[in-house]
């Protein structure tokens, strides 16, 4: 294990040293500036955790509460006209309740752990050793990213964002660092460590292609792309293949308007294990998502998404023994039905202030996710919100006879009640 651990810290540091002189040597004779931004975020929650009869640590749960405060600082230098160097380091002290530091709360993720080569620990404070009891700091290096700019191509060395799909709520597509359709800061996406070349091809047209290291730079780890988006016929089209962790992706997005409204379609299909010699069983799986959005003369946005996902089930009795599946271990899958529908709304009330609500429908169970909230713009780089975001469907239910001893009869009754608030200021 001290090995193992070595060998992490020492691929970490050449990547590290790499880019650092990549930055040395661009500096030389450079007379811009460093620009210097970023902000801070607070957000308060209170979580009504679904009680679950017959289980001691999920009955009669009273309210668990979180204050989470993040500081971001954005650096960039741009010593000459084809290069670049950005940062980014997020410090996040978190006050809360302990159920909450455990990750014993009732909940699916996309099971994606990130395609970082290496890292440090997250937890700043307390030491990882140490118990958690209602405080702790984490810290997280963003980006850390040189963007050399060719005749030919933009090519970008570092700790990244890459993300792709037009879907409103879920992406197909979007695998290597996705958000989950009810997180509430979706700002910035998380950093992936990558080499990119995007190599323009045409107006509104392009060649993408890449290489996301994963652990300690393993092959199996890692994840490869290949992409290309086209603009024919007044439609954005998008081809993509991924390679990752061992699984192949085929998927493609279609975007255009028809009329006055905006039409969507992205799909993916996966192939599990298509570049593992030593497994020949496979559990392949299609997910596809289409929509339309319209934009009202007064301010008011709508939109209406179906999603499909093979690799659900359309029965909630197996619910549970999904988390075994590739999909939701690799393949950042964390919706457990086949059919879904999802709609939102917003509304300006006045400029400063923005009125929002989505559902996402589970059409197997039936169940539902409510999301309403309230946006101001007190003034500018200042804004406040708050909302809830809530479940309708039968409750998480004991029995013996199930895995985990937990029956789940719908899905989104199965999500804790959240109440929010939250100030960000910009500077």
């Amino acid at each position: 294990m001290y090995l193992m651990g070595e060998k992490h810290r020492i691929a970490g540091s050449f990547v590290l040293l790499v880019l650092v002189l990549l930055y040395l040597i661009l500096m030389t004779g450079s007379s811009y500036p460093l620009s210097i931004s970023g902000y801070y975020k607070n957000y308060s929650t209170a979580l009504d955790i679904p009680d679950i009869e017959n289980i001691s640590f999920y009955e009669d749960q009273p309210i668990a509460g979180s204050v989470s405060n993040r500081l971001r600082l954005n650096l960039s230098h741009q010593p000459n006209d084809w290069s670049r160097l950005e940062l980014a380091y997020d410090l996040v002290p978190r006050i809360q309740d302990e159920i909450l530091f455990s990750g014993r709360l009732l909940t699916f993720d996309t099971g994606i752990s990130g395609y970082r080569a290496s890292d440090f620990d997250e937890q700043l404070y307390p030491d990882e050793n140490e118990p958690v009891s209602s405080f702790a700091v984490f810290h997280n290096l963003d980006r850390l990213l040189v963007t050399l700019r060719a005749p030919f191509a933009d090519i970008y060395l570092g700790r990244q964002a890459i993300a792709w799909g037009s879907a409103r709520i879920i992406n197909p597509t979007d695998i290597l660092r996705p958000f989950t359709f009810n997180e509430l800061d979706v700002e910035d996406r998380r950093g992936i460590d990558a080499l990119r070349v995007r190599i323009p091809i045409g107006l509104m047209s392009e060649f993408d292609a890449g290489y996301v290291f994963g652990d300690q730079f393993k092959f199996e780890n890692s994840a490869q792309f290949l992409r290309t988006r086209l603009y024919y016929l007044r439609t954005d089209i998008s081809l993509l293949v991924i390679s990752f962790r061992e699984n192949l992706l085929v998927g493609f997005d279609l975007t255009r308007a028809i009329g006055g409204a905006g039409v969507w379609l992205e799909s993916a299909y996966v192939f599990t294990h298509a570049l593992d010699d030593n497994v020949t069983a496979s559990d392949d799986y299609l997910r596809s998502s289409a929509g339309v959005d319209y934009s009202l003369g007064d301010g008011t946005y709508l939109f209406c998404e179906y999603h499909y996902n093979q690799a659900g089930e359309n029965n909630s009795d197996r619910y549970i023994s999904l988390s075994d599946d590739i999909a939701y271990n690799e393949g950042a899958v964390y919706l457990l039905a086949e059919h879904y529908l999802a709609a939102g709304i917003s509304h300006n009330i006045t400029p400063l202030i923005i009125l929002n609500g989505e559902v996402l429908t589970n059409l197997i169970d039936p169940s539902a996710y409510l999301m309403p909230s309230v946006k101001y713009n007190i003034e500018e780089n200042f804004y406040l919100s708050g909302g809830v975001y809530f479940g309708l469907g039968k409750k998480p239910e004991f029995n013996p006879m199930s895995p985990g001893f937990i029956e789940m009869p719908s899905e989104f009754g199965f999500y804790p009640t959240m109440y929010y608030s939250s100030f960000r200021i910009y500077f």
